[in-house]
């Protein structure tokens, strides 16, 4: 099922994007229900998509250390979408709830048709950059 497109427009990544490229962006995103304690990313495996929580909760933790707690309408996994690497933290569901998922073999279709779509992300990736330099 695809996401709404309230719950992605919230998304500061995307917030920028005309109504048209919103919903676009949407119909490619996949619906993905998770359980208290289901570990959704872990830390090392390789990274296949980015999420964006519409309810329940799930807490990040890199290294064993808790770092944040997500909630609706937060997300995770930018980073997948433009680089095949590992994940930098795992992510463990606190309680039930649902996410959407975008992979990046979805998501490059679309920066290749809708270029906009690229620079919100980037600027986001350049500020996740910064805040891993200065830990």
């Amino acid at each position: 099922m695809a996401a709404p497109v309230e719950l992605i427009k919230r998304v500061p990544l995307f917030e920028k994007l005309s109504d048209r490229e919103l919903k676009t962006l949407a119909a490619n995103f996949t619906d993905r229900k998770f359980k208290a304690g289901q570990e959704l990313t872990a830390e090392g495996q390789g990274a296949a998509g980015f999420f964006v929580i519409e309810s329940g909760e799930a807490d990040v933790t890199v290294e064993g250390e808790k770092r944040r707690a997500l909630g609706p309408g937060d997300y995770f996994g930018e980073i997948a979408l433009i680089s095949s690497g590992s994940r930098t933290a795992t992510i463990t569901a606190t309680s039930d709830g649902m996410s959407y998922g975008l992979t990046p073999w979805q998501f490059r279709p679309l920066v290749e048709e809708h270029a906009q779509i690229a620079w919100p992300l980037l600027e986001a990736l350049a500020a996740r950059v910064r805040e891993l330099e200065n830990r």
